[in-house]
């Protein structure tokens, strides 16, 4: 969603600054990890995955609150051809516009999108990426469950049947995530994490699953 200076996503900010108070479910995220997590690190982890899967190069990304647009940058040089970032915010969409031409890239679309009110021109994705936006989303104070329900609907609409959902979250855990997104998708991977340990107890930062839609 919206950019700072890092490639947060204005949302994922403010949210995080938030991180721990209950929503109107009475729910609490697990506040894990911290915003390092959706830099370098990230985006490296998911490249490695589309390499180690031999994700064709020519296979539709969509990169779902895109920020400043570093990780289209890194997919367009890693040789992906059919790459779109979405952001609810102009100005984000503007920022990462001046990046991508900074960079020399032609071949990535950018959109002014709100992701849980999608024109129908999306659609049809092999690959849908998330590093925040689902975070941001589901730590809005305001009407949280009917946003996350949405929020997935948004993902079945535009992600092809058997396409792959890879997202990574510092506020929910595995087994919480599995749970958001148990209509109509199923887990094909965990990706490896960094870990913490703290009174005796270990754990991870971060989740890094990837989905299939059924």
């Amino acid at each position: 969603m919206s950019s700072d200076a890092d490639g947060g996503s204005g949302a994922e900010v403010a949210a995080l600054s938030d991180k721990g108070s209950p929503g109107e479910d009475g729910f609490v995220p697990s506040a894990l990890g911290t915003r390092k997590q959706f830099g370098e690190e990230s985006m490296n982890r998911l490249i490695r995955w589309m390499q180690k899967h031999k994700i064709p190069l020519d296979a539709s990304v969509l990169d779902i609150g895109t920020g400043n647009g570093v990780f289209l940058v890194e997919l367009a040089k890693f040789g992906f051809s059919d790459i779109t970032g979405i952001d609810y915010s102009p100005s984000a969409i503007q920022l990462s516009g001046s990046v991508i031409e900074k960079e020399g890239l032609s071949n990535i679309k950018l959109k002014v999108e709100d992701f849980l009110n999608l024109s129908t021109q999306l659609s049809g994705f092999h690959i849908c990426i998330d590093k925040g936006t689902f975070d941001a989303i589901s730590l809005n104070p305001d009407n949280a469950i009917e946003k996350r329900k949405q929020y997935v609907k948004s993902l079945s609409r535009v992600l092809k049947v058997k396409g792959f959902f890879l997202i990574t979250s510092c506020n929910w855990t595995k087994e919480e995530l599995l749970n958001e997104f148990s209509e109509g998708f199923e887990l094909f991977e965990e990706l490896p994490t960094p870990k913490f340990s703290f009174g005796g107890r270990s754990g991870n930062s971060v989740a890094a699953l990837v989905f299939q839609k059924m």
